[in-house]
């Protein structure tokens, strides 16, 4: 019976570490349905202390953007900004709906990240690690670690394959 009671705990410790892997990756391929293109985020001036982030995300089989996060910066919000009468009002949104198969455009004057408590300038030219935080249609939660191109402007239409790719971000698992 000894020699048992020494088993238990050691085929428990494989089941939850392949419990543990299992997870992860059940987590990384939701991650994998998730497509950002267009990604940018707006170079500042000296002294400013908030810029915005901006992409396009498609999920092909749905799921919400409940964060995002960077060491850039102190504190990141998805907002909303949107006209009420003749007044333009942002607004945090805490969560951002992701239809399957729908591209969801963080834009100037619309759903965009607020990157406030900046940690140092954001220059043109230069790129910005952000960890996008989603969460499929069961709940399950993973991240999205993009590096973002530093602009003046938004990508054009007529940007370069190169250009219109930066910000395609490896999953983290």
């Amino acid at each position: 019976m000894k020699s048992h009671l020494k088993f238990l705990p050691e085929h428990t410790m494989q089941l939850r570490l392949l419990t543990a892997a299992l997870l992860l990756s059940s987590t990384a391929l939701y991650a994998q349905t998730v497509e950002v293109s267009k990604a940018w985020v707006r170079a500042t001036v000296p002294g400013q202390q908030a810029t915005g982030a901006f992409m396009h995300i498609t999920s092909r089989n749905g799921g919400k953007l409940v964060g995002v996060s960077s060491p850039a910066a102190g504190v990141m919000e998805v907002h909303q900004m949107k006209m009420e009468g003749d007044v333009m009002k942002m607004r945090a949104a805490p969560v951002l709906d992701l239809p399957a198969g729908q591209t969801v455009q963080l834009k100037p004057g619309g759903y965009h990240v607020m990157m406030m408590d900046l940690k140092q300038p954001m220059e043109k030219g230069s790129h910005v690690p952000l960890t996008l935080h989603l969460q499929d249609a069961k709940g399950l939660d993973s991240t999205l670690e993009l590096s973002v191109p530093v602009r003046t402007l938004a990508p054009s239409a007529t940007a370069s394959p190169a250009d219109a790719q930066s910000g395609h971000g490896a999953h983290k698992h």
